[in-house]
């Protein structure tokens, strides 16, 4: 049985997200005084005596009369969290008192036959400073004090939350998701990211706009594919820093690295109508430093209409991927649906090589037809001799080489040693690291 759920709702501006953070005792969710930095809705586990559940944090509903882009579809996603959770936390701005925002978000809760909480936050003194009249016009029941910034009538409200939750199955404590493989979707801003999620798992799940920096918190996808579980982490899109104006985007940069950190297989998202750039070539590098498995995915092939296009495409893939020429490519388009079967099964082979383990005599076989070629560096006597070698760990792969005299080793003979790897072993999609040891070192 999965864990029951739990969605935060109300206008912009209320204090959502630093209610969520502080319920879940985490600072998964951005926090900003601007109005409107939660867009998709963003799922982050936690427990209260025990007991499991799942926060839904929302983006601000407003009036259907806004002007705002993003706010019909911010509506669509938030109505999605209503319908999927078992109760709701409806919050208000205890400093402002009602608005008409506020009763059009009412209108929505009244409409679900679940458990609502109304919490009235910013209160810094709860039990003094609530006018409750006020808000029973709401007509979801009866108003509490909270201060999320500071955590009063929190405790409270979890007690009550934990005691309406649908009754825990034995197997609850069981995440059905624990073995859904890590990804991380990358990429600049506006490439396709969320069309891609959204695609690859069937569903609307995340907002779809041209507009660019639409998705700025991290959100995770479940996806299954034949036999694999997928989650996806769509994240926002990654400028260059000297790009990173608003204090907001700076935390979306923080959330895609902290993303990459927890996958395992990063897909790097590229505008084919714009061809690989500077900063393309930038996430690679960042989703490899933190070990990730790689796959480049060459979103909106279907604007690419004649032979010069996909020749430019391959030049700019060759010129800037040369550090990488391990990570596959695969050309695909979110909206047409072109090729996604290939994007899922790379990804699998991907993590399949991410997590190789080869075993020593392999690795020691090698090593004998490497010494045949007689290939290795040296300085004035001095000659590397490669002893023997092991694989000590994975995810990324990682090989140590016991050997005479580790300072030997240029950059040139490391990649030599690497390409050979690659050649003798099924190692493409995965990054591999090489180290070197003296004989009487430990690895």
């Amino acid at each position: 049985m999965p864990k029951p759920i739990v969605a935060v709702v109300g206008r912009p501006n209320v204090g959502k997200s630093t209610l969520v953070n502080r319920l879940a005792e985490k600072r998964d969710a951005i926090v900003h005084e601007s109005r409107g930095v939660t867009r998709d809705r963003s799922y982050h586990t936690t427990d209260w005596n025990g007991r499991e559940f799942v926060l839904i944090d929302t983006g601000g509903i407003e009036s259907l009369k806004s002007k705002d882009t993003f706010a019909p579809r911010i509506r669509e996603q938030a109505l999605a969290a209503c319908d999927e959770a078992d109760v709701i936390v409806f919050v208000v701005d205890g400093t402002v008192g009602v608005t008409d925002e506020d009763e059009e978000v009412a209108r929505v809760v009244r409409k679900v036959d679940k458990p609502v909480f109304l919490c009235v936050n910013k209160l810094d003194n709860p039990e003094t400073d609530l006018e409750a009249w006020g808000y029973y016009s709401l007509g979801v029941g009866e108003p509490r004090a909270i201060s999320a910034g500071h955590g009063h009538g929190t405790g409270d409200l979890l007690d009550d939350i934990v005691a309406v939750l649908p009754e825990p199955s034995d197997d609850e404590g069981v995440d059905p998701n624990d073995d859904a493989l890590p990804v991380a979707i990358i990429g600049r801003p506006n490439v396709g990211k969320s069309s891609l999620v959204n695609r690859l798992s069937g569903k609307n799940r995340a907002i779809v706009s041209d507009v660019a920096g639409t998705t700025r918190d991290a959100i995770d996808t479940l996806v299954q594919w034949k036999d694999q579980k997928f989650r996806l982490v769509d994240t926002a899109g990654m400028r260059k820093k000297t790009q990173v104006h608003e204090d907001v985007e700076y935390y979306s940069l923080v959330r895609g690295l902290e993303a990459m950190d927890r996958a395992e297989v990063a897909l790097l998202v590229v505008d084919c109508s714009v061809g690989l750039t500077e900063q393309d070539q930038k996430l690679a590098g960042m989703a490899i430093d933190r070990g990730c498995a790689l796959v480049i995915v060459l979103n909106k092939w279907d604007l690419v209409t004649d032979e010069q296009q996909r020749t430019d495409i391959q030049s700019s893939l060759d010129k800037r991927m040369a550090f990488a020429t391990w990570a596959p490519a695969i050309t695909t388009s979110a909206l047409t649906g072109r090729a996604i079967d290939r994007v899922l099964a790379t990804t699998v082979r991907a993590a399949e090589a991410h997590a190789r383990q080869i075993k020593t005599s392999q690795l020691n076989d090698f090593l004998s037809g490497l010494r045949e070629t007689g290939h290795t560096v040296s300085s004035g006597k001095r000659r590397l001799r490669l002893q023997y070698a092991t694989q000590t760990g994975t995810k990324p792969p990682v090989f140590t080489f016991w050997c005479n005299a580790p300072d030997l080793v240029d950059d040139n003979y490391e990649r030599y040693l690497e390409n050979r790897l690659r050649e003798s072993f099924d190692l493409e999609g995965t990054p591999i690291r090489l180290k070197f040891r003296r004989k009487d070192e430990k690895a």
